[in-house]
């Protein structure tokens, strides 16, 4: 069972070396790519948002609606191949749906472990504020997920994240 974070220049690689058997695709509508090939559509989230933290003028924010769909997804992925969740720079908008999901996998879990955890695999992880938010509230847990997140501190400043792996269970 594991989460794979990747920036899009990785993802072909990536769906050739693992085999996944889910990819979640964040990237701004203007950017949206088709389905890898060997992928079915179904299996392939592909979701037309900014990285942005609050709505903007002729952008499209992350929503609640998004962060649903990001966590129903997850639902029915049985985790016997990896999944791989991109953005275009592995670094905000993919490490956000990452830790969301893993929130949701693990209600019982500590969410700053969870957080933690993405930071040693990821120093250049900065998950998008506002996925977060949306997520901690969609899932109720009361601030603890943005905490967690803040806890985390800065990340290494780099234009581009290198892939990394997260176990699904805590």
């Amino acid at each position: 069972m594991v989460l794979i974070v990747t920036p899009l220049s990785r993802l072909s690689q990536l769906i050739a070396e693992r085999s996944p058997s889910h990819v979640i695709t964040l990237l701004s509508p203007e950017e949206m790519i088709e389905t890898p090939a060997g992928l079915e559509p179904a299996r392939h989230l592909r979701l037309g948002v900014h990285d942005i933290a609050g709505p903007q003028e002729g952008l499209t924010a992350p929503s609640p609606e998004m962060v649903e769909q990001i966590l129903s997804f997850h639902a029915a992925w049985d985790a016997r191949a990896p999944m791989v969740i991109h953005c275009w720079a592995g670094i905000s908008r993919s490490t956000a749906s990452a830790f969301a999901i893993l929130c949701h996998r693990n209600p019982e879990a500590d969410e700053r472990a969870i957080a933690l955890g993405m930071r040693r695999a990821a120093p250049h992880a900065y998950p998008n504020r506002r996925i977060v938010a949306l997520a901690d509230d969609i899932l109720g847990r009361r601030g603890r997920m943005v905490e967690a997140v803040e806890a985390m501190g800065a990340n290494n400043f780099v234009v581009e994240g290198e892939p990394f792996e997260l176990a699904a269970r805590y």
